[in-house]
């Protein structure tokens, strides 16, 4: 049984503050300040460059990868830790059309982050063999999936109305049309239970400073599956993914297994926060953190659309079928985040119309949700958004 009364304790919340933006960057972990502190007093300070042996700084990628894989899944030893998200789906991709080289289509959907669409259209352009990136509507995945699409790549939760896509069903259909899977778990990996092995994915992405409460640019993660690890082709061949990359040879030679997938130094003092973040997650079940999410998002819809007739709900009304944020429209959505964020509510915005919010059970309980519903239907009902500030837009919106 989770004590979500004792991993609120874990958590630097700052007063008066109700955080619904935990689906973007997660807050800080209390013990985190301190574990990034030892690192650079009594690691970096005192071992200097001995720490990559004496502090095991070059085994953590793979450690925090075992560390993540249980919480998507995966099996041990599949996961590495390293680079940015983009820099991960630019490798997993890559990989997967390696493996189909005489299919030429890239099939995504209209829900995708749009970092995911821009690294395929660069290494489209990079390969120059004639690929194609194929958009369709997130309800079109799984007629779309035919005998030409060599790759599906797929964000499990759209980013903008929380809507899932059934993972098992969609790499089913690939497989059976001979189709390799790429899963970007941005928005899954620590909001609600993922099975990337049982499901049968190919390779899964994802990053670690939304739920995962790594910090912002905390590295992000790759899982190749078993049946690839010896066979996916590492386009990007880092240093650290050679098999022996203290041996220094001119040419490149393909780690093994998951370690090829390494590329750029790893960021120890950012790896040093996550593995704080990541202790908060060892007393975690993933069922009851996915029951507490329903309950928290179904009572804040409950509470918004008895109170703000002038929202729209954005999100799919079956709990079933969204991850852990609930998203609205309204045209003047912008500045009714604004208003919202001017009266200690933290939610945020995405373009054209979306007012988005994250339910992050890990240190959000049902009086914050309530009172969140209670200020924004006086922004609503007053029109307390309507105000010149609340338009200006900033660089982050």
């Amino acid at each position: 049984m989770t004590d979500f009364t004792a991993t609120r304790a874990a958590f630097h919340l700052p007063e008066g503050v109700i955080y619904l933006d935990g689906n973007s960057l997660g807050p800080l972990p209390r013990a985190a300040s301190d574990r990034m502190a030892r690192t650079m007093r009594d690691e970096w300070g005192e071992m200097l460059i001995t720490g990559w042996n004496r502090a095991g700084w070059m085994a953590q990628p793979r450690g925090l990868g075992d560390r993540i894989g249980r919480l998507i899944g995966a099996e041990p030893g599949h996961v590495v830790l390293g680079d940015t998200l983009s820099i991960k789906v630019y490798q997993a991709l890559a990989a997967a059309l390696e493996m189909r080289p005489e299919r030429r289509v890239i099939l995504s959907d209209s829900g995708n982050f749009p970092s995911d669409l821009y690294m395929a259209e660069g290494l489209i352009r990079a390969f120059g063999r004639g690929h194609e990136l194929r958009v369709v509507a997130p309800e079109a995945v799984a007629e779309a999936i035919t005998e030409e699409v060599a790759v599906t790549l797929l964000t499990e939760v759209d980013y903008r109305t929380g809507r899932l896509h059934d993972m098992t069903d969609l790499t089913a259909r690939a497989h059976a049309a001979g189709a390799v899977t790429i899963w970007d778990l941005a928005h899954s990996a620590g909001a609600l239970p993922v099975d990337v092995a049982g499901a049968g994915a190919d390779f899964a992405v994802g990053c670690t400073y939304k739920y995962l409460n790594g910090g912002p640019g905390a590295p992000a993660f790759i899982y190749v599956a078993p049946r690839h690890a010896e066979m996916a082709f590492p386009a990007l061949s880092g240093w650290l993914g050679h098999e022996a990359p203290f041996a220094f040879e001119p040419r490149y030679r393909a780690g093994a297994g998951i370690e090829r997938m390494r590329v750029g130094t790893p960021p120890v003092l950012a790896m040093a926060a996550l593995d704080a973040a990541l202790d908060i997650w060892d007393g975690v079940d993933m069922a009851a953190l996915r029951r507490r999410s329903i309950e928290l998002s179904e009572l804040f819809i409950a509470e918004v659309g008895a109170a703000c007739p002038g929202l729209t709900l954005a999100s799919p009304r079956d709990a079933a079928r969204r991850g852990s944020q609930v998203s609205f429209r309204h045209e003047e959505g912008y500045a009714i985040i604004q208003a919202l964020i001017a009266r200690g509510v933290i939610g945020d915005f995405r373009t054209p119309d979306i007012l988005r919010f994250g339910f992050t059970p890990l240190y959000l309980g049902h009086g914050e949700v309530r009172a969140a519903a209670g200020h924004l239907a006086e922004i609503m009902t007053e029109r307390l958004w309507d105000r010149p500030e609340y338009r200006i837009r900033a660089a982050v919106t």
